[in-house]
């Protein structure tokens, strides 16, 4: 997923959780993410959504922003150095909306390799968004934990449709529209992978 920079500065909410004995007021966070929302969407309800989805993950310095599309359905890119997180969403979705996705085994003979198709179906925005946005955060977090960062879609989809089913009780399905068992899609170690973006705190108890 790739889209352009642009900054924005409405709509923004900070979260945060354990602090420093200096900064703002006499404390400094050093667990937070920035959220910024330009859209028709509730920005409470919406960065409550993404923030509960990561809240066991390390996001110091993260910075999302939800923005409107210049014509695609949805897109999604990560800045890693910045920690920038940019979810572009299409103004004219239909919902529920159908998001086709790599959450399948890859197969292969002597001569290509394929992949069946899974979708996944996001019941409004607000879930469209998060599946962006996760999808985009567990980029960021491979980053973190000094991972090849190339040909990671699969495991991202995984990650960001994990949070569907668990969160939200959204179903994946295959090409027929049949529910797919979990043990089909969900068949990695997505935690262990990025175990190392995990700092002191998130690996005590």
């Amino acid at each position: 997923m790739a889209i352009g920079r642009r900054a924005l500065s409405d709509c923004r909410i900070w979260f945060g959780r354990g602090w420093s004995n200096r900064g703002f007021g006499g404390q400094e966070a050093w667990r937070h993410m920035e959220f910024y929302n330009s859209t028709h969407l509730d920005t409470a309800h919406l960065s409550t959504m993404c923030h509960d989805a990561i809240a066991d993950w390390p996001h110091d310095g993260v910075r999302a922003a939800v923005r409107y599309s210049r014509g695609a359905a949805f897109s999604g890119t990560c800045f890693y150095k910045e920690g920038r997180i940019f979810v572009n969403l299409g103004r004219s979705n239909v919902y529920p909306y159908l998001i086709r996705t790599n959450l399948a085994r890859a197969q292969s003979d002597r001569h290509r390799w394929w992949r069946e198709l899974y979708t996944i179906d996001a019941a409004d925005p607000y879930q469209l968004v998060l599946f962006v946005f996760m999808h985009e955060f567990y980029h960021w977090l491979v980053r973190q934990a000094r991972r090849n960062v190339r040909q990671k879609e699969a495991r991202c989809d995984r990650f960001a449709a994990r949070a569907m089913v668990d969160l939200h009780g959204a179903v994946v399905r295959d090409s027929a529209g049949k529910p797919v068992p979990r043990d089909d899609w969900d068949f990695q170690d997505l935690d262990g992978f990025v175990a190392r973006a995990r700092p002191t705190w998130g690996r005590a108890g």
